[in-house]
């Protein structure tokens, strides 16, 4: 159990601070309004080292994130029956987390009025919506994501008990960055379907001013993406190098 608790809180403080800094830069009249992708990947990049820090800390693996805990599992370094219950806590975290950014910058939200914008500091959507190219991207991003990850924790891959220690989290963190200035730019690197769904969710649910749809029809793309990128990290740790 500790571990489940441990994945939602490194997973709630992933995304308070990775929507958070969306909203800083996005909503209006927020002291960092308008200031780009750069401060966004930055923020995302220190959201993903104090979440695997604290989750480590507090006992859980720091996987966050349903597309390493299944590319782990697939590679043979986390059990499957762990998975479920996981997913389900990395699902819930993200759900507070981002709540949380709402609930703070809620006078910010009532004076925006882009329900994109808006949309953005929950969960993403394509720059220029192509099934392929979308997919890709998310597969692509994962990939790299994993991969690393898989390289990073080096020898506990294959223990049962893959972690991302604390120790982890600062390189895992500049992968994430990396993959934010160089592949961000597309569907706004999900890499996370816990990251995306979890926040769709709420933005569905939550009485947000002057929202706009929550994009389902383009909501499968950051869940199947970033599995299948994860389960090809593991295939090339497997069978590759």
């Amino acid at each position: 159990m500790t571990e489940y608790i441990a994945e939602f809180i490194g997973t709630a403080v992933l995304l308070l601070l990775g929507n958070g800094v969306v909203a800083n830069v996005v909503l209006e009249k927020t002291n960092g309004n308008n200031s780009g992708l750069i401060v966004i990947a930055f923020g995302w990049a220190i959201a993903v080292f104090a979440g695997v820090f604290i989750c480590t800390a507090a006992g859980g693996l720091g996987h966050l994130n349903p597309a390493v805990t299944i590319g782990m599992a697939v590679e043979g370094g986390f059990a499957w029956s762990l998975v479920p219950g996981y997913i389900v806590a990395q699902m819930l975290g993200a759900m507070l987390g981002t709540t949380l950014v709402w609930m703070m910058y809620r006078p910010h939200y009532e004076a925006t009025t882009d329900a994109a914008g808006i949309q953005s500091t929950f969960c993403n959507a394509a720059a220029i919506p192509s099934t392929f190219s979308n997919v890709l991207s998310e597969v692509l991003g994962t990939f790299v994501l994993v991969y690393g990850a898989f390289h990073i924790i080096g020898a506990s891959v294959g223990s049962e008990s893959a972690s991302l220690g604390a120790i982890d989290a600062l390189p895992i963190a500049l992968v994430v960055l990396g993959i934010g200035v160089a592949l961000g730019g597309t569907t706004g690197y999900a890499i996370n379907p816990a990251r995306d769904l979890g926040p769709r969710i709420m933005h569905a649910m939550l009485p947000i001013t002057n929202k706009g749809d929550s994009g389902w029809g383009y909501s499968w793309i950051p869940v199947v993406g970033p599995i299948l990128g994860g389960v090809l990290a593991a295939v090339v740790k497997m069978y590759v190098v």
